[in-house]
């Protein structure tokens, strides 16, 4: 394993008073949004590092963000049930939809910005109507569950992929038609306990990965839901997964699990060459484990969460640069 030597650490922020959950760069690349336990939302200046703005509203913490395809709207989940929509031009709130009994898990906006899709600890999928917040359906996992982790719209927008959980631990994942609310294919990790922890939807639409408790990557047919490869085996815990914009990198999130010092968990991201089936390095150099990375529009920037202790941190890994933020 290696650090890249052209990425480097150039600043560090401080805003939240509690988990950062979720973070996501906007479309134009200037903006990072993110949502933690501490019930609130935060707007960042990426260049300068700087805290534009506070969004507030939810009563308890804020459990995941997205944005539109657009970078107007974006929508929060919270453990106190509700999702909200807010507007990133004046930064108000558009609506809250109240329909789910337990927690939400993820939110999710389609890319013709005419859908809203929330998973929760109900164990339901929910899909509304992005433009005044009205339930369009309801969708149930297959497989016996214990929550619902993630959700993600194919960018073609005719498919959604969920993940299912146990005990914290992601067993299953569901492929769901949107024009009709059936389900394509149901893939199911519990025997052998080879869980999933994490999946990520490729650009072109074609496949998705999972990320895998015995420490490999997989990747699938997003259509048929059957297996194309297994990379080679990765050297760490396994927390998260995001496809590059051009499809041609994944980077992997989590702890290094070869690390001699049993006090903390160390942080690694991994990239990888998916055309070559290899990996190009190793991030290495934080405190703790990396629990959500993501790609900016441009492929330039890649933003994480990192895990610290009982509280989460924001590092974004910039070609040529590397900035890090914590709460």
């Amino acid at each position: 394993m290696f650090q890249t030597p052209n990425w480097q650490c150039v600043h560090t922020l401080h805003g939240h008073s509690s988990s950062v959950t979720s973070v996501v760069i906007t479309p134009d690349g200037q903006t990072i949004v993110s949502g933690s336990s501490d019930s609130t939302i935060k707007l960042w200046n990426l260049n300068t590092g700087e805290e534009i703005h506070t969004l507030a509203g939810h009563s308890q913490g804020v459990t995941s963000i997205t944005l539109s395809p657009d970078g107007q709207t974006l929508a929060s989940g919270s453990k106190d049930a509700t999702i909200k929509l807010w507007n990133l031009s004046n930064k108000e709130e558009i609506y809250t939809i109240n329909g789910h009994s337990n927690i939400i898990t993820s939110v999710a906006i389609s890319p013709d910005e005419k859908t809203l899709a929330s998973a929760s600890e109900d164990t339901t999928i929910k899909l509304w109507n992005l433009s005044n917040g009205k339930q369009i359906r309801t969708l149930k996992w297959p497989v016996e569950i214990y929550y619902g982790l993630d959700i993600l719209f194919s960018p073609d927008g005719k498919i959604l992929v969920s993940s299912s959980g146990d005990d914290y631990v992601s067993l299953s994942a569901v492929a769901f038609n949107l024009a009709t609310g059936d389900e394509i294919w149901t893939k199911h990790w519990k025997e052998g306990m080879d869980s999933v922890y994490a999946i990520a939807v490729s650009p072109d639409a074609e496949n998705f990965a999972t990320l895998h408790s015995r420490g490999n990557i997989k990747l699938w047919n997003l259509y048929t839901g059957a297996k194309i490869y297994t990379l080679a085996e990765t050297s760490m815990g396994d927390f998260c997964l995001a496809f590059s914009p051009d499809g041609k990198i994944l980077a992997s999130g989590g702890w290094d699990s070869d690390s001699e010092d049993d006090s903390r968990e160390p942080g690694i991201i991994e990239l990888w060459n998916l055309d070559a089936r290899e990996k190009l390095c190793s991030l290495l150099g934080h405190s703790w484990g990396v629990y959500s990375v993501a790609f900016s529009p441009d492929g330039q920037t890649l933003v994480e969460v990192m895990k610290i202790l009982s509280r989460f941190g924001k590092e974004i890994y910039k070609r040529g640069k590397f900035c890090i933020i914590f709460n």
